[in-house]
């Protein structure tokens, strides 16, 4: 199997992207990431573009070949993606497990959503679908329920407060607030979020991800040709996926998302090192809750120490660890199809010491998790600058 590295990147600024449509998304995501790589289209040899629901969202289907289209790629295979919320972590596997067995050479990994085109209601039924249709959401929980349900049982176990949680978007938005892709350049404090709207009990407005607009895009190739396209190529040390039910009721638990445990050990033993060898990560915050189990289930702390952590400023900037750095989906903002994609652009310019204001001194080995669902779905993955 061979090595893999990142050659180039690519983002849209996430938000409310009334004047864009999808296309156009796709397009400056994508040409970013070329440019980044000072590659002609020509050289792409495979395509894989992750997007949930926009059939959904604004009508359009086949969105692969819309994508290789967009790039100026009409002739180039192309396959979309789709795994919820994990859809773009699942393509940046594809796309690492494509260039490793030595198949193709060039691959551009793509993740997009519109989802502001449709209403809340609307958006809330086609996010829906990330869980069990006929166990949960027919009987009419929504995502905000189904995490907050996850909530409850931490509190219950554990002793984790509406405070600690907060502060986890207080955290994001902080870094959010460094970085000029973000939806939300508004920093918060624990008393914004406690004042917040009630949306699912304990879960407020200001403790869950927004509906989002955006994309992003990396080039791939094998890590002996990185050089020809970029001096700071960043290499995928680890990719690990894992499933679990899809429905909380069939669970073992409701405070660990076994996927995440699993997908991490998995990319920790291909990259031969522990969670205490990572400098930065980017996890899967869709709601305040979900950060403080990622950190736990991926080995950062022990299972309901996590949120005294964070509350304490443990994850912050240049602290012990350094999580979502971008502003996570609290604060970057949430296009589910492009997320776990983001998620690696920001990896790469923290390693290659390109992240501006928010930059890690010293950072040499970074994480992305990225989840489908309430946790039926996780991808993990491993990076590190290349010798």
């Amino acid at each position: 199997m061979r090595d893999v590295a990142i050659v180039g990147v690519g983002i849209t600024k996430f938000g409310e992207r009334w004047e864009h449509g999808l296309k156009e998304l796709m397009a400056e995501a994508g040409l970013m990431a070329l440019q980044d790589a000072k590659m002609e289209s020509k050289e792409i040899e495979m395509v894989y573009g992750g997007t949930m629901a926009p059939g959904k969202f604004i009508g359009q289907e086949h969105v692969a070949a819309l994508l290789a289209d967009q790039l100026g790629l009409q002739n180039t295979p192309a396959v979309r993606i789709e795994n919820a919320c994990a859809s773009g972590g699942s393509a940046l596997r594809q796309g690492y497990i494509a260039v490793a067995s030595g198949i193709h050479d060039v691959v551009v990994v793509g993740g997009v959503e519109k989802m502001t085109d449709v209403n809340a209601s609307e958006a809330t039924t086609a996010l829906g679908g990330a869980g069990d249709q006929e166990w949960e959401l027919f009987q009419g929980i929504t995502f905000p329920g189904l995490y907050a349900l996850i909530a409850k049982r931490h509190m219950k176990e554990f002793g984790t407060t509406e405070e600690q949680m907060a502060a986890v978007s207080v955290k994001n938005h902080d870094n959010a607030y460094r970085n000029k892709y973000a939806q939300f350049h508004r920093k918060l404090s624990i008393e914004d979020v406690m004042r917040s709207k009630m949306v699912a009990d304990p879960l407020k407005v200001l403790d869950c991800s927004p509906i989002s607009d955006g994309a992003a895009a990396v080039v791939l190739v094998p890590l002996d040709k990185a050089k020809k396209y970029n001096d700071l190529p960043i290499r995928i040390i680890g990719s690990g996926q894992a499933s679990d039910s899809l429905s909380l009721a069939e669970r073992d638990s409701l405070t660990e998302l076994k996927a995440t445990k699993i997908a991490a050990q998995n990319a920790y033993k291909q990259a031969g090192i522990n969670a205490e060898d990572v400098d930065i990560a980017e996890v899967h915050d869709c709601f305040s809750i979900a950060e403080i189990l990622a950190m736990e289930d991926l080995g950062f702390y022990k299972k309901g120490e996590a949120a005294k952590a964070i509350a304490a400023g443990e994850t912050a900037l240049n602290s012990k660890l350094s999580v979502n750095t971008s502003g996570g989906l609290k604060g970057c903002g949430h296009p589910v199809g492009a997320t776990g994609v983001k998620q690696a652009v920001e990896i790469t310019w923290q390693l290659r010491g390109e992240a501006g204001e928010r930059q890690v001194n010293g950072a040499e080995i970074g994480m992305a998790h990225n989840v489908g669902g309430s946790g039926a779905t996780a991808v993990v993955h491993l990076f590190k600058r290349a010798d």
